[in-house]
């Protein structure tokens, strides 16, 4: 009897000091910093990616990593260079794409947007959210974002750091809405890669093609400048 109430009296006294003695250590355990690369394919010019749709209970939404966002905004730059657009137009659009995603999951997600000429993307952790024109190895790849953050410890430790977004300025970008199928739609285009800065993955099942996330794009395409249902759905249960 004396030894049973010893080892509950040591699983209290555990109990009661060990969690203050390691919380500085269990507070910093997120894994490790990591970066994942999201390439956005022309419809029909690349091999079809894993189906990873499924990933939220069969609905259209998916995730970079669960649990893993913004856990305060963090202010963007766009360096229009190598656009051939308007600055103006390219800061409106992008600050168009913002405010889509950020009319559903709240103004915790992005912060302000800023131009600035000099901006340089490399896709190297700089503390910076730049978004940039320019070439790309992949002339199928229409543009790339490149997100950094915490994906591999305990979901509510998970957190989104930086991110980065190349257009690929071997397609002609502008407003399809204007130019038809001479363009790719750059606020379609913003629209989708922003939902990746935002912590929300791609979509390769056919019956998720109306939704911005859905991983293929066309010229012409306006599609995704607006959040469908299983866009709308993910990105609130993020950040709601």
């Amino acid at each position: 009897m004396k030894k049973i109430c010893l080892l509950v009296s040591l699983l209290i006294f555990g109990w009661i000091f060990l969690p203050a003695f390691l919380s500085p250590v269990l507070a910093q355990d997120r894994g490790p910093l990591s970066k994942i690369t999201f390439i956005h394919y022309r419809k029909n010019f690349a091999k079809p990616s894993p189906d990873r749709s499924k990933g939220s209970g069969g609905s259209c939404y998916t995730y970079i990593s669960s649990g893993a966002k913004w856990k305060a905004p963090a202010d963007y730059i766009v360096n229009p260079t190598g656009s051939n657009l308007d600055s103006t137009y390219v800061r409106q659009t992008i600050d168009q794409g913002v405010a889509e995603w950020e009319k559903y999951g709240g103004q915790n997600i992005f912060g302000s947007g800023y131009s600035d000429l000099t901006a340089s993307m490399g896709f190297n952790n700089d503390g910076k959210n730049v978004v940039s024109f320019g070439p790309y190895s992949d002339n199928n790849a229409i543009a790339v974002t490149t997100v950094w953050g915490y994906f591999f410890g305990a979901p509510s430790t998970r957190e989104i750091v930086e991110w980065d977004l190349l257009f690929n300025n071997y397609y002609p970008f502008g407003d399809a809405l204007v130019n038809g199928t001479a363009v790719m739609d750059l606020q379609d285009i913003a629209t989708h890669e922003l939902g990746h800065s935002a912590g929300m993955g791609d979509l390769y099942s056919g019956a998720c093609s109306v939704q911005t996330m859905f991983g293929y794009s066309g010229y012409g395409e306006t599609i995704k400048r607006d959040l469908a249902n299983g866009d709308i759905q993910g990105i609130k249960k993020l950040y709601r």
